[in-house]
């Protein structure tokens, strides 16, 4: 159980970054269709909020999945839900103001 444990936790630190990038690019257009396509503050809040939102929602997703199927348990999991929901909103506030 540990060996699955630990290369999943390694697979998900390689997967984070793309992932997070991923997520704020989606949650900087949903931005756009929420606040409207100039840049403002209100689209950046706007974007970001939604990015760090999607990268909370993916890991927390990732959790419970990994928790119910039985591989991984929930605190195994945790520690790649602050990175995600960071590099997500990170690069939702980047792309917003532009």
């Amino acid at each position: 159980m540990y060996h699955i444990v630990s290369l999943l936790n390694e697979h998900r630190k390689r997967m984070s970054i793309p992932q997070g990038i991923g997520l704020g690019i989606i949650g900087d257009e949903l931005g756009k269709k929420v606040a409207g396509e100039e840049v403002s503050a209100t689209r950046t809040a706007t974007s970001t909020v939604i990015g760090t939102g999607l990268g909370a929602a993916a890991s927390g997703a990732l959790v419970v999945a990994g928790s119910a199927a039985g591989l991984v348990s929930a605190a195994a999991a945790a520690p790649i839900v602050v990175p995600l929901a960071a590099i997500a909103g990170i690069t939702a506030f980047i792309k917003s103001r532009w």
